[in-house]
């Protein structure tokens, strides 16, 4: 929840930058209730979205994703594609040198020493990914965040619930998932960083699978933390799902 003091600090701010896909839903009450003259910047212009699983859609619309009702709801989680980061890194430079034309070749080349950090880190992924055997490469994550991931990279996420951390998923939505668990004989289960951990605890439980590391998909750690930036995140996430799936 923004306070009073981000009210202050986006009121002074030249640039604001947003990831969009409908992410923030309380951004334009804040953008209105500070009176920025800040531009408004979105990180995902240029990204290919994709749509959220249709048993998510109603989920995600009622938390102001999307329409729901059936229609098509894109997942806001792009930068989980390191390819997309990319896209995202673009937007940030181009954003800095439009509002700093005196800084721009300072940000130019930030953003391409960081572009190439974006590649390696890539490699490190699909290499990480492929060493999983395909049999292993279906797993359990506390709600629907890693679709540009899996679309990315090859993994199979199951989630209980849809884009809503605070609605907890009904006893159906629960069985229904320890079924499809059952069926697809997922190989892990994963917390998340942002999300009530006694929903997976409590299909672990009824599984039988045991529980992984913690992910982080909508948020970073501390800065003392695992994943204090973009790419420590993507280095915890990719060593909680190797040692959870090849058991190392």
């Amino acid at each position: 929840e923004p306070t009073p003091a981000d009210a202050v600090a986006m009121a002074g701010a030249d640039v604001v930058l947003v990831n969009g896909l409908h992410f923030e839903g309380f951004l334009q009450r804040l953008v209105d209730t500070s009176a920025t003259k800040a531009t408004i910047v979105t990180l995902s212009k240029g990204v290919t979205p994709i749509a959220f699983k249709p048993e998510f859609a109603d989920a995600d619309a009622a938390e102001g994703a999307g329409t729901g009702g059936g229609k098509t709801v894109n997942d806001p989680h792009a930068f989980q594609s390191i390819a997309n980061a990319k896209i995202y890194l673009k937007n940030i430079a181009d954003a800095f040198c439009a509002a700093d034309s005196a800084g721009c070749d300072s940000y130019k080349a930030n953003a391409a020493a960081y572009t190439q950090k974006l590649g390696a880190l890539e490699g490190e992924v699909t290499t990480a990914i492929q060493a999983i055997p395909e049999a292993k490469r279906v797993v359990i994550t506390s709600h629907d965040a890693f679709g540009y991931f899996e679309h990315a990279y090859g993994l199979t996420f199951l989630a209980p619930q849809g884009i809503s951390t605070d609605s907890e998923p009904s006893a159906a939505d629960v069985a229904k998932l320890v079924n499809q668990v059952k069926q697809d004989k997922a190989a892990a289960i994963f917390i998340e960083n942002i999300t009530n951990p006694r929903l997976i605890e409590q299909i672990a439980s009824e599984t039988g699978i045991k529980v992984g590391g913690t992910l982080y998909s909508d948020a970073l750690s501390p800065p003392d933390g695992p994943a204090s930036t973009y790419i420590d995140m993507m280095h915890n996430n990719i060593e909680q799902f190797k040692g959870a799936l090849l058991g190392s």
